[in-house]
């Protein structure tokens, strides 16, 4: 038993010993987040929540308008019309509810669409690099809380390379660029 447990060791030992060198680490959200692709896919659901954002909004001013002329003609309306009016109320505050469900799973489901071809490049890049530098692990840094960056290679820069990211493009400046955009709607 002594033996087994000698070997274990002895072979856990010589593992570690020649994977020394060999790990590498990136940070996948910023190859995701900064490719060309991730900027058009952004565009198309800014322009996607508009167009939701437009149709909820022209919702609402019905729904507005039919509850003005509600309150303002309620006295004046026989039982019947009242009662038919408030159907009407309740109903178009139901489909402005399941619009608005419905439409945040679209979305939701549009981005995951659009985002999957891109995240699917970008694990290719790493691998194929990985692969080419003859790592045995590469490590994401947004999910570790500690890499010990001078005992790993950082393959992020080179996969921004692969991946056609400008050189001087952060997620900071992304962010910035975001807000900026929000500001000028």
């Amino acid at each position: 038993m002594k033996k087994i447990f000698l070997f274990a060791a002895m072979a856990l030992f010589t593992l570690t010993a020649s994977a020394q060198g060999k790990f590498a680490y990136v940070n996948f959200n910023e190859l995701v987040m900064l490719t060309p692709e991730a900027d058009a896919a952004r565009t198309q659901m800014q322009a996607a929540q508009k167009e939701a954002n437009d149709t909820y909004q022209s919702m609402m001013d019905e729904a507005n308008a039919k509850f003005s002329e509600y309150q303002q003609k309620q006295a004046t309306w026989t039982p019947a019309i009242k009662e038919s009016k408030e159907k009407e109320l309740t109903e178009i505050q139901n489909r402005i509810q399941e619009f608005s469900q419905s439409i945040q799973l679209e979305l939701q489901q549009q981005n995951q669409t659009l985002m999957e071809p891109i995240q699917k490049k970008a694990m290719e890049v790493v691998e194929k690099l990985a692969k080419a530098g003859g790592y045995l692990f590469v490590f994401d840094t947004t999910q570790f809380y500690y890499v010990d960056k001078a005992q790993c290679k950082d393959l992020t820069p080179d996969a921004r390379k692969e991946l056609n990211i400008p050189a001087g493009r952060t997620l900071e400046s992304l962010q910035a660029e975001l807000q900026a955009q929000q500001q000028q709607q």
